[in-house]
C-alpha cells in the first residue's frame, strides 16, 4: 500500500503499523473507536489515540482495513453513514480529504 511503501520505513515500523491496524480493528469491533463520515464522504476514526497509531493516518488505516474486508469496519461505516446521511466516497478518500481531530474539522492533502 502507498502509505507503508516508503523506502524510509523499517521492517519494525511495518510490523508496528500492522499491529496498530489489528488493534484498531478490535477497537472498532468493541465499539471503543467509531467511524465518522464527513460531508464530502471521507472518513475519520473518533477515539483512536495518537499513541496507538504507529504513524498511520486515518485514511491509510481505512484502506488497510477495507482491503482486508474487515467486518468491524463495514459495520462501523454503515453506522456512520446512517448517522451522517452521507455515503463514504472513494474519490474523497483517494484525494486525501482527511481530519486530524476525529472528524471535527476536515482538510485536503495534495
Amino acid at each position: 500500500m502507498p502509505c507503508d511503501s516508503s523506502p524510509n520505513l523499517t521492517d519494525q515500523a511495518k510490523v508496528n503499523m500492522a499491529e496498530a491496524v489489528k488493534q484498531l480493528d478490535a477497537a472498532l469491533s468493541a465499539g471503543a473507536v467509531s467511524v465518522v463520515v464527513g460531508a464530502q464522504g471521507s472518513i475519520a476514526f473518533r477515539g483512536w489515540a495518537n499513541a496507538q497509531r504507529a504513524g498511520l493516518t486515518d485514511l491509510c488505516a481505512y484502506r488497510r482495513l477495507a482491503a482486508a474486508n474487515s467486518p468491524a469496519l463495514r459495520r462501523a461505516v454503515a453506522r456512520a453513514e446512517a448517522v451522517s446521511g452521507v455515503k463514504v466516497d472513494a474519490r474523497a478518500i483517494s484525494q486525501g480529504v482527511h481530519s486530524h481531530d476525529g472528524g471535527q474539522t476536515w482538510g485536503h492533502h495534495n
